[in-house]
């Protein structure tokens, strides 16, 4: 996926889950951040950041916050990109061959699921999670408490046993991971949530990205450590 209209600019602080202060053209801008989670290791003060700039009057701030920069690799943080970029690589043939249908957002029980996919006999349940937060080179998740997370890997379990497929992908924002885990630091009951789905035939799919500063893209599979 690709973005427009993006320009550098400078982390100054965040204000709030949703806006933070850049320095931009030589003055401090409010910007939309399109992430709620923590990124408590991404948006440090001073940080080089990359904004979307918008020409649309009726938006609170003009610009919003896509990547920053850490080290030398580019984070994208924007937590709408994963399920477009996942769409994307569905489309192209890097899920599966002979793809019939693709819905999104698909409700199943109690749950909305990002994905539903149908190939030839197969029928298959997606959830779909971003990833920003890394450690050593490995990817983990989440980096924040997530119930409604918990909820969804359940629910991919009761679609096995009612005979589906079921995936949980996680999608890597960023180039330069050697492994996946789950976060069991920051959230033990997603971690064990994720251990009864491997138990219980629920497939844990995770990809990382080739990222620049105005785009986005699935690359290749990535281990998993549980």
């Amino acid at each position: 996926m690709k973005y427009d209209n993006i320009k550098n600019a400078v982390f100054v602080n965040r204000i709030n889950r949703f806006c933070a202060n850049i320095k931009i053209d030589g003055k401090t801008q409010p910007c939309h951040v399109k992430n709620t989670g923590r990124l408590g290791e991404l948006l440090l003060k001073g940080a080089q950041c990359f904004v979307q700039e918008h020409d649309n009057p009726d938006r609170k701030t003009k610009y919003s916050l896509i990547a920053v920069k850490k080290g030398k690799e580019v984070v994208n943080i924007d937590s709408q990109a994963p399920n477009k970029v996942f769409y994307e690589w569905v489309k192209n043939g890097g899920f599966a061959d002979g793809i019939t249908l693709i819905k999104p957002e698909t409700t199943y029980g109690n749950s909305r699921f990002d994905c539903y996919i149908e190939a030839g006999e197969r029928k298959i349940f997606v959830e779909v999670k971003g990833v920003t937060l890394e450690k050593d080179g490995t990817a983990l998740f989440p980096d924040a408490p997530t119930e409604r997370g918990v909820k969804h890997l359940r629910q991919l379990c009761r679609c096995v046993k009612d005979g589906y497929e079921a995936y949980v992908v996680f999608v890597i924002q960023m180039k330069g991971i050697h492994a996946f885990s789950p976060n069991s630091e920051t959230h033990e009951e997603f971690a064990k949530a994720l251990f009864e789905c491997r138990d219980e035939g629920v497939n844990i799919l995770c990809l990382d990205c080739d990222v620049t500063p105005d785009s986005l893209n699935i690359s290749q599979k990535i281990q998993v450590k549980l």
